[in-house]
C-alpha cells in the first residue's frame, strides 16, 4: 500500500513535470520512459501521445492520440496553419487499411530519413483497384517518367512541404518511413492532393439561440460529417482534386456529392441544391490547413496532402436548411457537434480543433 501511494506521488510529479516542460514551447524532442510505469505513452514537444493507434472498428471509440499542449502542433502564419509532429502516427499503422498486408516496424527514432537504418525491408504493396490501371492512377514506374516536383501536365506533383527526395526514380516521404513501400491505396506517385470542405454552423435551441456547452460555456459549433464506407469512420467529407481542377471546385463538388448526393438528386431539386451550395461556397471562407496528412493510406513513396477550407453558415439559413444526404463515398452524414472526444478519420481531429479556435467555439 505504502508502495502505490510512493508510485502515485511519483507519477503526478512526472506529469507535472512533463506539463511544465511542454508549457516553455521546448521545440527539442523529449522523451520520458513512461512505460517504467506503466504508462503507454511517448513524450516530446508536440504533446503526450499515446502508441501508435490505428483506427479501424467502432467509429466511436475513444482511440485518438492525446494532447496536452495544443499550440505546439501548429506552426501557424496568418490564417494558414501546418501542422508539425515528428513522427508519423496512422501512417504506420501495423496493418495496412483495405488489406491484410503488415507494415515494416518503424520505430519513432527511425522515421526521418536521414537515420541509418540497415535492416529496412518494407513490403512493396499496391492495392489490386490501383494495379488494375483505372483512370485516376499512374501506371508503374518504368513504364513512364512522371516529373516529379513540378506541373506534370495536368497532374500537380508538387508537394506544400517543398522539394521532396526522388531516389531509384520513387519520391520519398517527406515525413520519413512508413514501413511500406509503393502507393498502397493511392493512384499518384507522391503527393495525392485532396480537398476537404469543413461546412459549420451553430447549435440553437428553439428559439435560434446559441446553445452553450454545460462546461466551456461557449457556444456549440456543429460540422456536415460523413461516416465513411471504407473503415467505418467518421470523417469530414472530401476528395481528390481531380487534374487540371481548381481547388475551390473540388471542395464544392465533393460537399455536393458526399452529404447531398448530388448525383442521385432530380435535376430540379439538384438545381435547387447547386443554388444554395454556390451560394455559401462564393463567401470567404477560412483556410484551416494546407499541407501533408498523417493518413494510414500513406507509404514511402505515396502520401496525401490536402487543403481544408471551413465555409461557415451563419445565420443557418444555407446548408443548414438542406436535408443531407449520403452519397457518393459516405454511408451515413449527419451534423455532429464539434468536441474533442469525438473519434475522427485521420487528421480530422486537428483541423476541427483549428476551426473551433478560429470561430471561438467550444472544443
Amino acid at each position: 500500500m505504502l508502495f502505490s501511494h510512493y508510485l502515485f506521488i511519483e507519477s503526478s510529479l512526472l506529469l507535472g513535470m512533463i506539463r511544465f516542460i511542454l508549457r516553455q514551447n521546448w521545440l527539442v524532442a523529449f522523451r520520458v520512459p513512461l512505460a517504467l510505469l506503466d504508462f503507454p505513452y511517448t513524450v516530446n514537444a508536440c504533446g503526450l501521445r499515446a502508441g501508435i493507434p490505428c483506427s479501424v472498428g467502432h467509429p466511436f471509440k475513444f482511440n485518438q492520440s492525446i494532447t496536452l499542449i495544443s499550440s505546439s502542433w501548429y506552426n501557424c502564419s496568418e490564417s494558414v496553419c501546418t501542422m508539425r509532429s515528428s513522427t508519423h502516427i496512422k501512417s504506420r499503422c501495423p496493418e495496412y487499411p483495405a488489406s491484410k498486408t503488415k507494415r515494416f516496424p518503424v520505430s519513432d527514432s527511425q522515421v526521418d530519413w536521414s537515420q541509418s537504418f540497415s535492416g529496412y525491408e518494407p513490403v512493396n504493396y499496391t492495392h489490386p483497384s490501383v494495379a488494375k490501371k483505372p483512370t485516376w492512377a499512374d501506371p508503374e514506374i518504368g513504364s513512364f517518367t512522371p516529373q516529379f516536383n513540378t506541373l506534370d501536365g495536368a497532374v500537380d506533383r508538387r508537394s506544400f512541404e517543398g522539394c521532396y527526395k526522388v531516389e531509384d526514380g520513387k519520391p520519398l516521404n517527406p515525413h520519413g518511413r512508413t514501413g511500406l513501400m509503393g502507393r498502397g491505396l493511392l493512384g499518384r506517385w507522391g503527393p495525392n492532393h485532396a480537398a476537404d470542405p469543413i461546412v459549420t454552423r451553430w447549435k440553437v435551441d428553439a428559439k435560434g439561440e446559441k446553445i452553450l456547452h454545460h462546461v466551456s460555456k461557449k457556444p456549440i459549433l456543429q460540422f456536415v460529417s460523413i461516416k465513411r464506407k471504407d473503415c467505418g469512420e467518421w470523417a469530414i467529407p472530401g476528395g481528390m482534386v481531380d487534374p487540371g481542377e481548381q481547388v475551390s471546385l473540388t471542395l464544392q463538388r465533393e460537399f455536393s456529392e458526399e452529404a447531398l448526393n448530388s448525383l442521385g438528386v432530380p435535376p430540379l431539386e439538384k438545381s435547387k441544391i447547386h443554388e444554395r451550395i454556390t451560394q455559401l461556397f462564393k463567401s470567404p471562407g477560412f483556410e484551416v490547413f494546407k499541407g501533408y496528412v498523417d493518413d494510414p493510406r500513406n507509404t514511402d513513396n505515396a502520401w496525401m496532402e490536402t487543403v481544408a477550407v471551413n465555409f461557415h453558415d451563419e445565420n443557418g439559413n444555407s446548408v443548414s436548411e438542406l436535408p443531407l444526404q449520403a452519397g457518393d463515398d459516405a454511408g451515413q452524414v449527419q451534423w455532429v457537434d464539434v468536441d474533442s472526444s469525438f473519434p475522427l478519420y485521420a487528421s480530422h481531429s486537428h483541423l476541427l480543433e483549428l476551426v473551433a479556435k478560429e470561430r471561438k467555439s467550444h472544443w
